[in-house]
């Protein structure tokens, strides 16, 4: 039996969690702020989660946009207690990453990059 895109996402999102421990949740969301795929935490809000990524999405677009920096490539968080880091995957979606405070950012980002090549081809 063959898998769903949604699982083949959520594979996806527990291998770049193994490959880099630090990320403690993460999720794929769509432009338009619903969850496609998810590996939250049982405490995390899928909901609250997914309609704050994509206003951040949307936000750090036009920013970059509007003080000609180009396209968006992330957006980066950082807290008293951690980081979220948002990833571009294509032009309909993005990958949120929720990281401890304490994270290598370099294996982190590198392991999302990696991710949001695979994710694009199961996004489209």
């Amino acid at each position: 039996m063959s898998k769903s895109r949604s699982e083949e996402m959520v594979e996806s999102l527990r291998a770049m969690q193994t490959a880099a421990p630090d990320i403690e949740a993460s999720a794929v969301v769509s432009v338009d702020g619903l969850i496609m795929a998810s590996a939250l935490a049982a405490d995390v809000e899928e909901d609250r989660v997914s309609a704050m990524s994509a206003a951040m999405l949307s936000l750090g677009e036009r920013i970059a946009g509007e003080l000609g920096r180009g396209e968006l490539d992330q957006v980066f968080i950082r807290g008293t207690d951690g980081f979220i880091v948002l990833t571009s995957i294509g032009d309909e979606a993005v990958l949120t990453a929720l990281a401890r405070q304490k994270a290598k950012l370099g294996m982190i980002f590198l392991e999302m990059r990696r991710a949001a090549e695979t994710l694009v081809k199961l996004v489209g």
